[in-house]
């Protein structure tokens, strides 16, 4: 009866991939931290096995696959404690929209070194005074002759000093109505005057998030991805697989925590029980396991919906998976940690970085709060406080 909510197909590559994860597991990614590098080996493997573009196009190099196969891949990855972020952004959403909508000379040039591991893109849209809000974005593209101009600020732009380039969200003017519309350039990392700032974080990530600054990079006519006049369906398109991906990193962080407190609560014993006898320990982890899988089977359909075509579809459930898997995997790390009381906190057992880390998948890459709003317009028919 699985195969009705997961084919045999799905859960045969749920498999492997966690039998990758766990070849590489919770240390590998903790020393890889440590050294300040960036988790080469295991992109790379996940590159030779075809896990990296299961989504992208089979005729570039792709596994002909979709969203609902590269979110069981960072799930499992993340269950295993070895988590890719930039599955979230090089394949998932870059990948995706030049897939999408990009020329045939883009998709030639950029699908096959995405699928096989050998390229990397980032993607910026976050500005200093632009969160949440795509629409005051202020990072725009002007034509010099046939090509492009840019100029702005991006910010907690990740993988940028291992990308080969970044897919910017910036505005032009539309000769219509003067206004600013959305749209799609691709910027190669060594541009002349694009620069870039290291943001300090408290996180512990492998991937290092960046400042970017734009100060009139000169694109040529093709560094545009898509139609100029449709820039707003095209971010979009790699919007609702972001958010995908990003329910699939916190299920995946959830459930590792959740397994090692079960592992702990299992043999740890007190007054000769082991403490997962005890309800007061037994039903909050029951409950952390419950709200993970409900978030999963809202991440599984808005993949479905979104692989199937329907976008304004896929964007609620999108919305409301990153969401309900958000507060789930917030839930779980902190019950793991509780679970293991001081041990929790030690870098013996590895959970204490994780309560930072489940935080991200309630702030990005959109706030809950806005996912809130966006439900209770779109979806209830509420008016608009702004």
């Amino acid at each position: 009866m699985t195969t009705l909510i997961e084919s045999e197909e799905h859960q045969a590559l749920r498999k492997a991939v966690s039998a990758l994860g766990r070849r590489y597991g919770r240390d590998y990614i903790t020393q890889v931290i440590a050294e300040g590098r960036y988790p080469t080996e295991l992109w790379q493997d996940a590159a030779k096995l075809g896990y990296l573009g299961v989504n992208l196009p089979e005729e570039y190099g792709g596994g002909g696959g979709g969203i609902a196969e590269l979110s069981i891949v960072l799930e499992e990855l993340g269950a295993a404690g070895a988590p890719l972020l930039m599955l979230i952004v090089s394949p998932a959403i870059c990948g995706t929209v030049i897939a999408r909508f990009g020329t045939e000379d883009q998709k030639r040039t950029w699908l096959p070194g995405l699928a096989d591991g050998t390229k990397l893109m980032a993607f910026g849209i976050t500005e200093p005074d632009a969160g949440s809000n795509s629409h005051r974005i202020t990072t725009t593209a002007r034509r010099d002759g046939e090509d492009w101009l840019l100029t702005g600020r991006k910010v907690f732009i990740s993988g940028v000093d291992h990308a080969d380039a970044v897919l910017i969200v910036g505005r032009t003017e539309d000769a219509r109505t003067g206004k600013l519309k959305p749209c799609l350039f691709i910027v190669p990392r060594d541009a002349e005057g694009f620069s870039r700032n290291a943001i300090d974080m408290e996180l512990s990530a492998a991937e290092k998030q960046w400042e970017l600054v734009l100060d009139d990079v000169r694109l040529p006519a093709d560094a545009l991805v898509g139609d100029e006049d449709a820039g707003l369906l095209q971010l979009f398109a790699g919007l609702n697989p972001e958010r995908v991906m990003t329910a699939a990193f916190a299920i995946g962080m959830g459930r590792y925590a959740v397994g090692k407190a079960l592992e702990y609560a299992r043999e740890r014993t007190v007054w000769k029980t082991p403490i997962g006898a005890h309800q007061a320990i037994a039903h909050p982890l029951a409950q952390a396991h419950i709200d993970l899988e409900l978030a999963k089977l809202m991440m599984q359909k808005a993949a479905l919906l979104y692989d199937a075509g329907d976008d304004i579809g896929a964007g609620e459930a999108a919305n409301m998976a990153k969401y309900a898997a958000g507060e789930a995997c917030v839930r779980a790390v902190d019950q793991a940690v509780h679970t293991l009381g001081g041990n929790g906190l030690t870098r013996e057992f590895g959970l204490a970085s994780l309560i930072i880390g489940a935080r991200v998948a309630r702030i990005a890459p959109v706030s809950r709060e806005m996912i809130l709003n966006y439900v209770s317009h779109q979806t209830l028919g509420l008016p608009k406080s702004y």
